[in-house]
């Protein structure tokens, strides 16, 4: 598997996992309160001024960037389009600066120290009985290991149409990734079953 962490030295990689996701959980609370577009401005280029420091080379950045940004420009096409423009530039930005900040935070933050960060922040909910600890951080750290792996398998998908001469649609593409996807995960489920990690 791949994984979205960059590996380099710099100040965001040396900064404590728990302060980033506490500060990434803060900022999505004010950017979703916010519906001023000059703030949601600034918060896209502080975003981006960080996350193109994280030692990723710029052309990789924006390959990662790319199939967000993409749904998030058609997201807010299609809000302009049934509302007002307004409404759908605050969007665009306001999901863009989010984007922007969890890609800093996943391309600092390696996924052992990630899993052991939410392991740690769902403790107490595990000391109430709603939950294990250890699953939700688990589940979590899969999640955000297999965005790459899903953008590669869909680009594969692409270049297979390509290379037949199909035509490149939604439900020809979206059925097979899903397929794929969905094997993929219950082969993880059979190791981490066989390994004894999940035990309830």
């Amino acid at each position: 598997m791949q994984t979205l962490h960059v590996d380099a030295d710099t100040w965001m990689h040396r900064l404590s996992p728990r302060v980033k996701l506490l500060a990434l959980a803060a900022l999505g609370i004010v950017l979703f309160l916010t519906q001023s577009a000059a703030v949601l401005s600034c918060a896209n280029l502080i975003g981006a001024s960080l996350y193109f420091r994280t030692g990723l080379a710029f052309a990789e950045a924006l390959k990662r960037l790319r199939p967000i940004l993409i749904s998030i420009a058609v997201l807010a096409v299609f809000a302009a389009l049934f509302g007002p423009l307004h409404i759908a530039i605050v969007t665009a930005l306001r999901l863009t600066a989010l984007a922007l900040f969890a890609a800093t935070m996943t391309a600092t933050t390696s996924m052992a120290a990630f899993i052991d960060e939410i392991t740690a922040l769902a403790m107490p909910l595990e000391k109430l009985g709603l939950l294990k600890a250890a699953d939700i951080g688990l589940a979590i750290g899969l999640v955000i290991r297999f965005v790459p792996e899903i953008l590669d398998r869909y680009r594969a998908i692409r270049e297979a149409h390509q290379a037949r001469g199909i035509e490149i649609r939604l439900a020809t593409t979206l059925v097979p990734l899903i397929i794929l996807t969905l094997r993929d995960a219950d082969n993880i489920a059979a190791a981490i079953d066989a390994r004894g990690i999940r035990r309830q």
